[in-house]
């Protein structure tokens, strides 16, 4: 994941096998956080859809922003955040429990 191009969203295995993107910044490294792959309304799964710069969930419509907030609905929460890091060659993802950054609030997945 780390040798790939900046922009690049990797679709991996997070905590519990929950379905969860990581995304390579323009530095190489990867960001804080990673986004959960399951939709807000009913749980689906989506893709990531770099043509529209968004996550848009097929079964309903909600669309997501680059950093999973929603942007169209039916979905009425943002998407799961989980924290990402990388130490001793390894990619390790664990629990966010603090405030979400895209709202300023306490997540509410908490």
């Amino acid at each position: 994941i780390l040798a790939a191009p900046p922009g690049t969203r990797a679709l991996v295995a997070g905590l519990a096998g929950e379905p969860t993107y990581l995304t390579v910044r323009e530095d190489g490294t990867l960001h804080p956080w990673g986004i959960v792959d399951n939709c807000t309304h009913l749980g689906c799964t989506f893709p990531w859809n770099p043509n529209d710069n968004q996550f848009q969930c097929p079964c309903h419509g909600s669309r997501y922003d680059p950093e999973g907030t929603v942007v169209r609905g039916p979905a009425p929460l943002p998407l799961k955040l989980v924290r990402v890091a990388v130490a001793e060659e390894a990619i390790w993802i664990s629990p966010w429990k603090e405030t979400d950054p895209r709202t300023g609030q306490k997540p509410w997945w908490v």
